[in-house]
C-alpha cells in the first residue's frame, strides 16, 4: 500500500470508533478540505469561523433531510494529530446513520481512508518518527499494564531518542572522515581514531542491551507461550481450569482425554500467559492419542515456559528424575509442580522437597498454593528491568534493524584494528547510520512504509 503525491493531498474519512451499534461513533476527516466539506452539510455555526479545538453542537443534513445530531470537534492545521485540518464527527452509533454520514462526505469529493493512512500522514507531516507511529498500533492493542507502559514509552519517544542520539555522534564521526577523505592527498586526519573507536564501542554496548531487551519486550508485547506438560491424568486440565477460573479443558479419570491442546490467556500481574494444556507425555499403543503426544514434544520444544506437573499420588522418584532429564536436555525454562498433595505418600513427599528444593507443592482440585506458582512463573518473566524505566524492544523490526547495527558497528571496530583506508571506515559506518535511520524512518521505502501502516486499523 503506497499512495501518490495525489492522494496524500486528498481529504480522506474514516469510522475511528469500533464497528457495530453502540451510543456513539467517531468518523474522522482529515485534509486540507476537511473544514470546509464539513461545513457544507452542518447546520450550527459557521465551522470556517471557529478556532482550533472547539467543539460545537447542530445537524448533519443531505440537502434538507436531517441524517443525524451531531457534535463537530475541529483540529486546525498544524495543531492536530496528522498537522491537518482535522474533524471529528460525534454522531449517534447506528450503522445506517454512519454509513449515510460517509456516503455523505464521498459525495461532497473525499475519499475512504487506507488502513493507518491518518497515522501514515502524522508521520510524513513530521508529527512523530516511524518508531512512535508503529508504537500508536501497540498502544490501541495493549491489553496489559505493562504492554501499555512499553508503548506509551515508545510512542512519546523513549526509544527514539536513544537511537537519534547514538546516530547524532555517529554522524559526526562520519562528516570528518568524509572530509578527510576530500584532502586524501594531504594526509591529514580530522577524526581521532582512539575516540572513534571508544565511541563506537559505547555504541555498541547500548545496542546489546537494547537487543537483550527484546526477550522481555516480545513478553510484554505478546505474552509467555507456557506449555502444561506431565502424564495422562496428573491434573494438567484441572490446573488449567483452576488458574483460568473456569472449565475450559474436560476433566476425567480417564488417562489420555486430552487428545489436542486446549490454549487460554491469563493476565498475571500484568503479563499475558498462553496456556496450553497438552495431550500426557508417555508411551501409547492409541494412534490417535500418539499424534498428540508427538504433537506435546513439539510444543514444548517451541514454548517459552513449561510447568511440568506430575501426580504425587501415582509416581515415583525414578520417573520424576527421568522426566526432569529430559525437560533439561529441551533447554526451555521449566517449573516443577507436584500435583495432588492430598494423595502423597509421606515418604515421597519429604525425598522430593529434599532432592528437588525447586519444585512447588499444590492441590489443583482444591486450589492450594496455587498463588505461589502465579508467583513463581512471574519471578521467571523478571519484569523487574523494565520496572526501573529502561527502554524495551518490543517490534520485532526494531530489533532486526539493531542486529544490523551491531554487525556493522563490529565491522568498524574491525576496520580501525586492521588499519583499513578511509573510505571504508566511512562505508561502514554509512551502513551503521542507514540501519539505525530504518527503525526511526529516516530512511524509508515505500515498500516499508505500505507494510507498516497496511497493518493499522482503518480510522487509526
Amino acid at each position: 500500500m503506497s499512495f501518490s503525491l495525489a492522494e496524500r493531498n486528498d481529504t480522506i474519512i474514516a469510522l475511528a470508533t469500533p464497528q457495530g451499534i453502540g451510543a456513539i461513533a467517531v468518523i474522522r476527516l482529515s485534509g486540507a478540505k476537511a473544514i470546509d466539506l464539513c461545513n457544507e452539510v452542518f447546520h450550527g455555526k459557521d465551522l470556517l469561523k471557529q478556532d482550533s479545538h472547539t467543539i460545537h453542537f447542530g445537524t448533519i443534513r443531505d440537502e434538507e433531510k436531517i441524517i443525524d445530531e451531531v457534535l463537530v470537534s475541529l483540529f486546525i492545521a498544524p495543531k492536530s494529530f496528522t498537522k491537518e485540518n482535522v474533524v471529528e464527527i460525534s454522531t449517534h452509533g447506528s450503522s445506517y446513520i454512519i454509513n449515510q454520514v460517509i456516503k455523505l462526505f464521498l459525495k461532497k469529493g473525499a475519499r475512504l481512508a487506507k488502513p493507518g493512512e491518518f497515522t501514515q500522514r502524522a508521520f510524513l507531516n513530521g508529527q512523530f518518527d516511524l518508531a512512535q507511529a508503529e508504537a500508536v498500533a501497540d498502544l490501541i492493542h495493549a491489553d496489559t499494564e505493562s504492554s501499555h507502559e512499553a508503548a506509551l514509552n515508545q510512542m512519546r519517544g523513549g526509544f527514539s531518542t536513544e537511537i537519534q542520539e547514538l546516530r547524532e555522534k555517529l554522524i559526526h564521526f562520519a562528516s570528518m572522515i568524509e572530509l578527510e577523505l576530500d584532502f586524501g592527498e594531504e594526509d591529514v586526519e580530522f577524526a581521532s581514531r582512539t575516540e572513534l573507536k571508544e565511541l563506537v564501542e559505547r555504541l555498541l554496548r547500548v545496542v546489546e542491551e537494547l537487543i537483550l531487551s527484546f526477550d522481555l519486550g516480545n513478553v510484554i508485547k505478546n505474552g509467555v507461550p507456557t506449555v502444561i506438560a506431565g502424564k495422562p491424568n496428573a491434573g494438567k486440565s484441572t490446573l488449567l481450569n483452576a488458574l483460568l477460573k473456569e472449565e475450559k479443558a474436560i476433566v476425567s479419570d480417564i488417562a489420555g482425554t486430552t487428545r489436542d491442546f486446549i490454549e487460554d490467556e491469563i493476565n498475571i500481574n500484568g503479563v499475558i500467559f498462553r496456556f496450553i494444556d497438552t495431550a500426557g507425555l508417555r508411551e501409547t499403543q492409541d494412534t490417535i492419542e500418539a499424534i498428540g503426544v508427538t504433537r506435546t514434544q513439539e510444543k514444548m520444544k517451541t514454548a517459552s515456559l513449561i510447568l511440568y506437573l506430575f501426580d504425587l499420588g501415582d509416581t515415583d522418584l525414578v520417573d520424576i528424575n527421568r522426566d526432569v532429564n529430559k525437560l533439561e536436555n529441551l533447554g526451555v525454562p521449566f517449573v516443577k509442580v507436584a500435583n495432588k498433595t492430598d494423595k502423597a505418600d509421606p515418604k515421597l513427599l519429604a525425598t522430593l522437597k529434599k532432592e528437588h528444593p525447586d519444585a512447588l507443592f499444590i492441590s489443583a482440585k482444591n486450589q492450594e498454593n496455587l498463588e505461589a506458582l502465579r508467583a513463581k512463573l512471574i519471578e521467571l518473566v523478571n519484569l523487574d528491568k523494565f520496572k526501573t524505566g529502561n527502554t524495551v524492544v518490543t517490534n520485532i523490526r526494531h530489533y532486526d534493524g539493531l542486529i544490523k547495527t551491531r554487525d556493522s558497528l563490529l565491522d568498524i571496530l574491525k576496520g580501525l584494528e586492521d588499519q583499513v583506508t578511509n573510505d571504508f571506515v566511512a562505508m561502514d559506518i554509512r551502513r551503521s547510520l542507514h540501519y539505525l535511520g530504518e527503525i526511526t524512518g529516516e530512511i524509508t521505502t515505500d515498500d516499508l512504509l505500505a507494510n507498516i501502516f497496511s497493518k493499522f486499523c482503518i480510522g487509526k
